[in-house]
């Protein structure tokens, strides 16, 4: 498929902030797919063979799936990830195809925590890798998700390969650096990327 417009893909490791740099590009003027509540509505649509997989015990006391109990039964085990991945990941891709289709601006950002899974991630223009250090990760975490800290770092430690996925093909890519410091404000470098890019 070959896209008329630009398509930057967004991504950054547990708690980088990729969200907020993702805000950043909204009010630059970009429209941002965010991948990841796609996700959590195509997790609702696909309801049926998730439970007939996983079980009735990942429903929630309203009867909706819990993400939170259903990411229990798949973190760190990659065979039940795949098999999730491969109910959610068709679904997902489609809607992020049809999103694209319906866009009219010429540049746009797809938002993903795994964009290298993406069926659009070897279509892209730019991939923005949103960074921060270990430690204001972490604290970040704990605020955010209130995990247990072990449970946290286990996270963090996981993505230890995240990187060179990314630095392994063709396309582009660029580093924004998150720490949340007022001397490393990521606007700048945002704008330095997108010139770069001819789009701002």
């Amino acid at each position: 498929m070959v896209y008329e417009k630009k398509i930057i893909g967004l991504t950054g490791i547990y708690c980088a902030g990729k969200n907020h740099v993702a805000q950043i590009l909204e009010k630059r003027g970009f429209p941002v797919l965010d991948v990841d509540k796609l996700g959590h509505l195509v997790i609702e649509s696909e309801r049926e063979p998730i439970i007939f997989r996983f079980g009735n015990d990942i429903l929630g006391q309203d009867g909706h799936i819990d993400r939170k109990k259903l990411g229990a039964k798949v973190f760190g085990r990659p065979e039940e990830m795949a098999a999730l991945e491969e109910i959610i990941h068709p679904a997902a891709n489609q809607e992020t195809l049809a999103w694209i289709s319906g866009c009219k601006e010429k540049a746009l950002v797809i938002n993903a925590a795994l964009l290298h899974r993406s069926s659009v991630f070897e279509h892209l223009d730019a991939v923005i890798i949103v960074k921060a250090p270990f430690f204001v990760r972490l604290l970040r975490a704990r605020k955010r998700d209130r995990l247990p800290w072990m449970a946290i770092i286990k996270r963090l430690k996981s993505q230890k390969r995240f990187y060179s996925q990314y630095f392994t093909g063709k396309t582009d890519t660029h580093i924004v650096e998150n720490s949340g410091f007022f001397r490393n404000r990521p606007e700048s470098r945002i704008d330095e990327i997108l010139s770069r890019l001819g789009i701002l």
